[in-house]
């Protein structure tokens, strides 16, 4: 994602949430969108952060990160590795249907993002079916990445 449009994507979601453009935010939103495909704990963030303004406490970083997830403007997630991790969602995100998917290596726990959303039949025929409207969905596939599986002998 571009740094620019991302930011005035966040600054108006900020605003559409009601909540004010604090240069705490906005480094938090620095950390997050300018590694998208890393999913960093509250801990990585506050480093990050702590970079580029020294004086920040950590407490005023957990404070921005819960209140930015409360709103639905980062998201949290749990890959089964004991932190909550969070990322930036999509610019785009309201004209998304869904959040990426993660897959976890079993071996090296790498985590790896996968932008396909193969669950739309199943989204509708639960709508036929049972009438419920699914809004979002969350995918976590385990596995192997390629380099542990090439290491474990087996084929592509």
């Amino acid at each position: 994602m571009l740094m620019e449009q991302g930011l005035e994507w966040y600054k108006r979601l900020l605003k559409e949430k009601g909540m004010k453009t604090t240069s705490q935010r906005l480094a938090i939103f620095e950390v997050l969108s300018g590694e998208p495909d890393r999913h960093f704990t509250a801990e990585e963030i506050y480093d990050k952060v702590k970079e580029k303004w020294p004086d920040i406490g950590l407490a005023t970083v957990y404070r921005n990160i819960q209140k930015l997830s409360e709103f639905g403007v980062i998201d949290k997630l749990n890959l089964d590795d004991g932190f909550v991790r969070y990322e930036i969602g999509d610019p785009d995100r309201d004209k998304a249907k869904h959040h990426h998917h993660h897959l976890i290596c079993r071996k090296c726990g790498g985590v790896f993002t996968f932008e396909d959303d193969l669950l739309e039949a199943l989204e509708s025929r639960i709508r036929e079916t049972m009438g419920f409207i699914v809004s979002d969905h969350e995918v976590k596939f385990y596995g192997w990445c390629r380099k542990c599986s090439q290491a474990r002998g087996e084929n592509e």
